[in-house]
């Protein structure tokens, strides 16, 4: 098997990380935690990039690209440790262009591809504890529509986006809507998250919505799997730029008049966050490999790729912060921003606990040694 980039993957990779290095550099990454967390200037300029459409059909205003350059993008954007949601505009495309109507295509689509419209995945809700069967929002038809009522927690930038996507129960059967932003009973309680990001509780009270899939468990798993590869490849890229600051750290840092990296001990603690680092990489490859096989296989193949990143993550995280000692932790230093950054995408769409337990309810009868 190939697993070289093609010249367009590479040359995508290449833009991505020239607007992370310009264009978004630490100092403004602060700024905008600083404002809220979230930047639609710096959206936009995704946007521009056409980054937002990159799953979106050319048809409907976007690149008609694959998992392998999602991939791609998010470990760039992970180097940068940027604070927009883009995993959500490749989430909603995808969702959108594989199970909604004409109309909704055409409405939406193109807003998204063009940056004009965030739509976001607003399935959380405080009971569910990551599973995605258990759903307490409801939908009734109503005239010649639907009305939603719930609350969904954790929106990635909830009191920032155009439109939501949102499971709810529709004659004891999950089914995945759309709800505007400015639609009447919508409201939205924002906040700050621990990485410096914005997210929001949505409360929805007989919110007019539009019917995305009837079958939303599936467009739901679909959404979500989607979710899970691109944190993976977040996280790859978020660990690469960590283990970086840290060998360049302990390659000046000197102690009893040597550089700390002459110091073994610390040098096996460095060799041991690359090999999590190459672990991470390689099954980050195989979720995106997989995020185009059938339901059953994709869903087993997230399960096992999040959590061996869930472990990966926390080891390197940790290394990082302990390497550099007390300034690691400072926020005017980076690497702290490294830490809580993988930290929270340890438990974005489930963490490891709830990893480990899907890949054990998923195991089949030939799985093991000898198979």
């Amino acid at each position: 098997m190939d697993f070289d980039f093609s010249d367009d993957q590479q040359q995508l990779r290449d833009a991505v990380n020239k607007w992370v290095e310009k264009g978004y550099g630490f100092e403004r990454r602060r700024d905008i935690e600083a404002a809220g967390g979230f930047s639609r200037e710096a959206y936009n300029e995704l946007a521009e990039l056409g980054l937002c459409g990159l799953y979106i059909p050319e048809a409907e205003g976007g690149l008609g690209m694959g998992p392998v350059e999602g991939m791609v993008v998010m470990e760039e954007l992970g180097r940068g440790i940027v604070l927009e949601p883009l995993a959500q505009s490749l989430i909603a495309g995808a969702v959108l262009s594989g199970y909604a109507g004409a109309d909704l295509k055409s409405a939406w689509l193109p807003k998204i591809a063009s940056g004009e419209a965030l739509v976001v995945l607003a399935q959380q809700e405080r009971k569910a504890r990551y599973r995605l069967d258990v759903c307490t929002a409801t939908a009734v038809q109503a005239g010649g529509g639907w009305a939603v009522t719930g609350t969904k927690n954790l929106v990635p930038a909830g009191d920032q986006a155009d439109a939501f996507l949102v499971p709810a129960m529709a004659g004891g059967k999950l089914a995945l809507f759309l709800v505007e932003r400015g639609a009447k009973g919508v409201s939205t309680r924002g906040y700050g998250t621990q990485d410096g990001g914005r997210a929001a509780d949505v409360l929805l009270s007989q919110a007019s919505a539009q019917l995305v899939s009837a079958d939303g468990l599936t467009a739901l798993e679909h959404a979500v799997d989607i979710g899970m590869a691109a944190a993976c490849a977040e996280a790859v890229g978020v660990m690469d730029a960590a283990l970086a600051v840290t060998l360049d750290y302990m390659n000046t840092r000197k102690q009893f008049g040597v550089a700390i990296a002459s110091f073994q001990a610390l040098r096996h603690r460095a060799a041991d966050m690359k090999m999590q680092l190459e672990l991470a990489r390689s099954m980050s490859y195989y979720a995106s490999l997989k995020l185009n096989a059938p339901a059953e296989e994709r869903r087993r193949a997230m399960a096992r790729a999040k959590y061996q990143l869930g472990q990966s993550m926390r080891f390197v995280g940790q290394q990082a912060v302990q390497l550099h000692g007390g300034i690691g932790v400072t926020d005017e230093y980076i690497v702290s921003h490294h830490f809580k950054k993988l930290t929270q995408l340890e438990m974005s769409f489930g963490d490891s606990l709830h990893q480990l337990g899907e890949v054990s309810a998923r195991m089949q009868d030939t799985a093991g040694v000898f198979a």
